[in-house]
């Protein structure tokens, strides 16, 4: 297949190698004014993986219109300026892959939703979801992921083209509960994170449970399978962000309450910006997505914060 990967960071660079390695025609755009494009111009390399000679690297965003895939891995807010302008080149039966975790905080749109309400109807769009690490990924370790859309055909033929036996994907049964589940997860990460700063990572075996639990019931309510959370877009990825030194969300977590700066990019910063706006509007109870809302947002006292989490009413379990 042809396919285009729109975005150059870690995972966009990742996706480029490992589809290049198993056979398909890869092209890897990125700006040009960004410095991860620029230095694989240069060496075709960053700090985690190498891309081949048979990979191409473009600065100019209608390579997207010769490809038969597209597949876009950045930032999850600025995927509405991104359709925007791949509007002009008037896309037409392509496969849409969308390959990042949020949800748009001022809409509370799903991703899937932005790109849908953007292209045309003959194209059909897809999620890939799921854990993994490029550092592991690019050392043989291998994974399991899933592909998800309301297309069954498209879904069908990314699992067949797309899996190998570095990673092994699932047919997704549930769009909502898929793409719910992923951006939540984020947000667990950086709970996670504030345990492990806090020297309380014994907690994090309750933290999987009741986030998981909490986050089926948003699923429920906005229509999706609230089984889905318990699946490979959310409980099955807490290993790579609950637990792992690679996760951008569990530092950002980590550092938050040590009163350190992260460098790196931490979507469920963004993501339960509109968890709340989501709450909201379905009548969910989120305790422990709201609590990081809180810490986050208005200043409040991370220890507080937890140790009003744990003086919460007594309740059943489930």
């Amino acid at each position: 297949m042809k396919i285009t990967v729109i975005g150059c960071g870690r995972w966009g660079s990742f996706i480029t190698w490992y589809l290049d390695s198993i056979g398909h025609q890869v092209f890897l755009y990125g700006r040009e004014t960004s410095a991860h494009m620029q230095r694989f111009l240069k060496e075709r390399k960053n700090n985690l993986l190498t891309l081949p000679e048979s990979v191409g690297l473009t600065t100019n965003l209608s390579a997207a219109a010769d490809s038969e895939v597209v597949i876009i891995s950045i930032n999850s807010q600025g995927l509405q300026k991104l359709m925007e302008e791949l509007k002009i080149l008037n896309l037409k039966d392509k496969k849409i892959v969308l390959c990042m975790k949020g949800i748009e905080i001022e809409t509370g749109r799903r991703l899937s939703q932005i790109a849908e309400e953007n292209l045309d109807s003959s194209n059909s769009v897809a999620v890939w979801l799921g854990p993994g690490h490029v550092q592991e990924f690019t050392n043989g370790i291998p994974n399991c992921m899933v592909i998800d859309s309301s297309d069954e055909e498209t879904k069908s033929l990314l699992v067949k083209e797309f899996s190998s036996t570095l990673i092994r994907f699932y047919y997704g049964q549930d769009l909502i509960g898929n793409e719910i589940g992923g951006a939540a997860k984020n947000v667990i990460g950086i709970a996670a994170g504030m345990l492990d700063g806090f020297h309380l990572s014994t907690l994090k075996g309750a933290l999987m449970s009741r986030g998981t639990r909490e986050v089926a019931r948003l699923i429920k309510a906005m229509g999706g399978n609230e089984l889905s959370a318990y699946g490979l877009c959310h409980l099955g990825d807490y290993e790579a962000t609950v637990f792992s030194e690679f996760s951008h969300n569990r530092r950002f977590g980590e550092l938050f309450v040590q009163g350190k700066q992260s460098d790196d990019l931490a979507e469920g910063y963004f993501t339960v910006k509109a968890l709340m706006k989501l709450e909201k509007e379905y009548g969910v109870e989120l305790p422990i997505c709201h609590t990081v809302y809180e810490v986050l947002y208005e200043n409040r006292e991370p220890s507080e914060a937890l140790d009003a989490l744990f003086t919460r009413s007594l309740k059943n379990e489930f």
